[in-house]
């Protein structure tokens, strides 16, 4: 073979040596993209979830840590509510003045006719004694206008026995007796006159009356009364608010779905957030006959089975926030001695790295909290150690919610 045929070969051989440069150039391609598919499997496994469970809100279903005593094994249901006074009045004034003394004081306790405030009434007396003038002076009119009239009959009388003689004339009498009908209209309304100014001093000692404003009911003062030098009106201020304490009742929502629980009446126990550590027997007295469809529930009022003097002077006051239990008997008086104890929803109990915990709600975020459990105790647990009475927490957690996750309410 000629030697040119020879290099000719050579020149079409596939050379199998690699260039070093182009290996590590391959190489490094490679890396990068393990690294990539390394760092995107650690994203989507960590980072994602974390991102997400910050950025979106996941709806969870609230319920909390409760009071309840150990002798509740026959409650049926709980719900929360305030106590409401049945009785209230806003006291106002019937006048347009202002307040140059003032009789109470917020939490005095008065009774109906008590005096609340006085008013300015100067002006009121001044034109009382101008209508009192008017009606004199109407009055005056009316004798003159008698006298008068007396006078004109005299005269008439007089020229009808001279016509009758045939000394006076017809005209005459015909003057005298149009004189007599017109002295005795001006009578008329000289007398009505004096009603319509008797009337309008009468109406005025009315209104004299009113600068004494008084209590229309009895009850307390709630909130902060009016003061000296303010101004009142009968349509623009409230002089003092008042309650009273012995119409007190709880008004709890139940859910429309459990409202077949409630008996009316019913045994009930009241245990208020104020005084967590006090048990008050209650008894069902009225279910609402209105339904409010925003919260598909329905009110029902709870009174206070004890003595509303005991209930006044333990310091229960309008307003306060109170949970009730709806029980299928009434408690002892030996049941209602037992303390309550803190309670936790068996469904809000979940396991967590081989611990109980519960999943707080603060400001629209959860937060685990481990919990110690006692025994089982109306629906749940007690709480040993964990979260006090009255925090919120998570009903049935799901296994992907964590610490730290942004949530929002929903109603079950």
């Amino acid at each position: 073979m000629s030697d040119q045929l020879s290099q000719d070969l050579k020149s079409l051989t596939i050379p199998r040596e690699v260039n070093p440069e182009t290996r590590g150039r391959t190489t490094r391609v490679l890396i990068v993209l393990a690294l990539l598919a390394v760092l995107g499997a650690v994203g989507w496994f960590y980072v994602y979830p974390y991102i997400t469970s910050r950025l979106w809100k996941t709806e969870v279903v609230p319920t909390e840590i409760s009071l309840l005593s150990p002798s509740q094994g026959s409650t049926e249901l709980s719900s929360t509510g305030y106590v409401v006074a049945q009785v209230t009045a806003k006291v106002g004034a019937q006048l347009s003045s202002r307040i140059t003394k003032v009789h109470v004081h917020e939490g005095s306790v008065v009774k109906a006719g008590d005096p609340i405030v006085d008013l300015d009434v100067a002006m009121n007396a001044s034109a009382i004694n101008s209508a009192s003038s008017r009606v004199n002076a109407a009055r005056a009119r009316v004798g003159t206008a008698q006298a008068q009239l007396e006078e004109a009959k005299v005269q008439l009388v007089r020229e009808r026995a001279l016509v009758d003689r045939g000394v006076g004339t017809k005209a005459t009498v015909e003057d005298l007796e149009a004189r007599v009908r017109s002295l005795g209209e001006q009578v008329k309304a000289a007398e009505a006159e004096v009603r319509a100014t008797a009337t309008d001093v009468a109406s005025r000692r009315v209104e004299l009356q009113y600068g004494r404003v008084v209590a229309p009911i009895d009850g307390t003062i709630v909130g902060k009364p009016a003061q000296v030098g303010e101004v009142v009106s009968p349509t623009l201020n409230v002089i003092a608010e008042m309650a009273d304490f012995n119409s007190m009742l709880v008004e709890t929502d139940v859910p429309e779905s459990r409202l077949g629980l409630v008996k009316v009446p019913g045994p009930c126990e009241i245990v208020l957030d104020a005084f967590p550590d006090r048990r008050y027997p209650g008894e069902t007295v009225e279910v609402s006959k209105r339904i409010d469809r925003a919260k598909a529930a329905v009110t029902v009022k709870v009174k206070f089975a004890e003595p509303m003097a005991d209930v006044i002077k333990g310091g229960v006051i309008p307003d306060m926030a109170a949970r009730v239990s709806f029980l299928t008997e009434a408690l002892d008086p030996e049941a209602l001695k037992a303390k309550p104890k803190p309670v936790v929803p068996r469904d809000a109990v979940v396991d967590r790295d081989g611990q109980k915990v519960v999943f707080v709600i603060e400001d629209g975020v959860v937060r685990q909290v481990q919990v110690v459990l006692g025994p089982e105790l109306g629906g749940g647990y007690e709480v040993k150690a964990g979260p006090p009475p009255g925090t919120r927490i998570v009903s049935a957690p799901s296994a992907k919610l964590k610490s730290g996750q942004k949530v929002k309410e929903k109603s079950e």
